[in-house]
């Protein structure tokens, strides 16, 4: 296998640079080209990818539904099969990072931010309009928290403990190169470091940068109207360009001291603002009804979760789950490349089960308690008779969190700590994104050197300004949601590949570990042979 890493190494060095030059340049070319081709027809662009999410949705809906849950019970198998006992990177491969930091960091980089706006704006969106319970009623509410369960909770998470696990173990235990085309090694073996390999990761570059600079163009239009709400700002295009350059400007100086010194540091400091306001939020709100509510919650979730997940409209139609669900299982699919890379980077040493068990299990757990605390206080609110946050939430999402926290005893306080803690969770999904795009288009260097990672997060703030300036951030969101149908299909190949590796993984461990007792069998009886020879 170390044949192979050093064919992959020859070819990095192009113009000083370490990089794979078929996947660098026709990435960067094919950026500049979708930008130009998306500012100049915006609107029939983005008229052109709605359709055809559309059509997605509606014909291939049941395929999203059954992949998302393919992977869960996969990974689910993983964890506690035969293969969990095995350590990625070798049975005497150490973590890198402590777990707490490791936690933080796959935390930060997977949907920190997501969970600030969503945990109180998604709750009472179902509340208000439910797919099946009457509006604004009890089982409204719960029907509101079990949907928010699922598109919060295991089942992403399994998308990204697929993708991670698979990039972890064939870098760390088969020295592949970290990039997207290793886990396809199975099945097209030497191919990989050709033609083939190359548009693979081209195609996860442009996933990654694409999902990345779109996120970040909207959150920060999200972050300008905070701002207005609670200091009174303007939240107008210069506001947002500026918060852009910030954001970009600390993701750089982060990606420059790489991830021991950037992003660990950085997605630390979000987990401890995070639960500073979490804490705050609980304390100041519905305590008692958040822990009652939390409980009854996950008996609803669990009671439920094979109907819900299962479930697609095809007896009651409607686009309710078209608009939802599978909306969100197409985002998930296509950030994953960029997640399940930037966590398989962060997690050599681990065996499989704890892998899982920490990318899966934990997050989701502690994903359901933010929800719970959030979600439910802010129905508690509505169906108090404080209908400001159902508005809010009508009228711009960007505002619910702050039209929220109105209700609550300091507000100036938790709404500062809150657009820090959007702010934070931004910049370490800006810098791990830059790094893993690094990592795609160096051949898999994990540690490229700093130009080039400079380049990346700079492109990264450059095209999300770009397309705020002179739009096109909906039509690039909507065609980057478009690839996870095609995504899912390539998922399910790589739980075959993953399967395959593991298996002859187990074997040689199992023939290991028969060559080892074979060894101090033969040292017994050789020991017992001398001790009679003497005597």
């Amino acid at each position: 296998m170390s044949e192979k890493v050093t064919r992959s190494d020859e070819k990095k060095s192009i113009f000083g640079l370490e990089i794979n030059g078929p996947v660098f340049f026709t990435s960067v070319i094919l950026i500049v080209a979708m930008i130009t081709l998306v500012l100049i027809f915006n609107e029939s662009a983005e008229e052109f990818f709605n359709k055809v999410q559309t059509n997605v949705s509606e014909f291939g809906g049941w395929l999203y539904v059954l992949s998302v849950n393919v992977f869960l019970v996969f990974v689910l198998f993983l964890a506690f099969s035969k293969f969990g006992k095995i350590r990625l990177g070798g049975k005497d491969a150490e973590p890198e990072f402590k777990t707490v930091s490791w936690f933080s960091m796959l935390f930060s980089a997977g949907m920190g931010i997501g969970l600030l706006f969503w945990s109180v704006a998604e709750p009472v969106t179902h509340y208000g309009a439910p797919p099946n319970a009457d509006p604004n009623t009890i089982d409204a509410a719960k029907e509101a928290m079990n949907f928010s369960f699922l598109h919060w909770g295991f089942h992403p998470w399994a998308i990204y403990a697929l993708v991670g696990l698979a990039l972890a173990f064939f870098t760390y235990s088969r020295g592949l190169p970290l990039t997207f085309r290793s886990v396809f090694y199975p099945f097209l073996g030497d191919k990989i470091y050709g033609r083939t390999g190359d548009i693979i990761d081209i195609f996860a570059v442009l996933a990654t940068l694409f999902g990345l600079a779109t996120s970040l163009g909207f959150g920060v239009q999200q972050v300008a109207a905070g701002l207005e709400q609670v200091f009174g700002m303007s939240s107008g295009t210069t506001t947002q360009v500026l918060l852009i350059a910030g954001i970009t400007a600390v993701a750089t100086i982060s990606v420059v001291l790489g991830v021991d010194k950037g992003v660990k540091i950085l997605s630390e400091w979000n987990i401890r603002i995070a639960v500073v306001l979490l804490i705050l939020v609980l304390i100041l709100g519905p305590t008692l009804f958040v822990f009652e509510s939390y409980l009854e919650n996950l008996g609803n979730y669990f009671s439920s979760v094979v109907e819900l997940s299962l479930w697609n409209e095809s007896f009651t139609g409607g686009d309710w789950q078209n608009d939802w669900t599978i909306f969100y299982w197409g985002w998930w699919i296509s950030w994953s490349p960029f997640v399940g890379t930037f966590i398989a980077r962060v997690s050599k040493g681990r065996t499989v089960k704890e892998f899982i068990l920490g990318v899966l299990i934990v997050p989701s757990l502690i994903t359901f308690f933010w929800i719970t605390v959030f979600g439910n206080s802010a129905l508690d609110a509505i169906m108090d008779g404080n209908n400001a946050i159902a508005t809010a939430v009508d009228n711009d999402v960007a505002t619910a969190l702050f039209i929220f926290f109105e209700d609550f005893p300091f507000t100036i306080v938790l709404n500062v700590v809150a657009i820090l803690l959007i702010m934070g969770f931004f910049i370490t999904s800006s810098d791990s994104g830059s790094l893993v795009i690094d990592s795609l288009t160096s051949g898999g260097k994990i540690e490229a050197p700093v130009g080039q990672r400079i380049f990346w997060a700079v492109t990264e703030g450059a095209v999300a300004a770009v397309l705020l300036i002179g739009g096109g951030l909906g039509a690039l969101q909507t065609a980057a949601i478009t690839t996870g149908l095609p995504f899912a299909i390539i998922l399910l190949i790589m739980c075959y590949s993953l399967f395959n590796g593991l298996k002859d993984e187990s074997k040689k461990h199992e023939k290991r570990k028969e060559n080892e007792q074979k060894e101090d069998y033969e040292e017994i009886v050789s020991n017992i042979i001398k001790k009679r020879t003497k005597n």
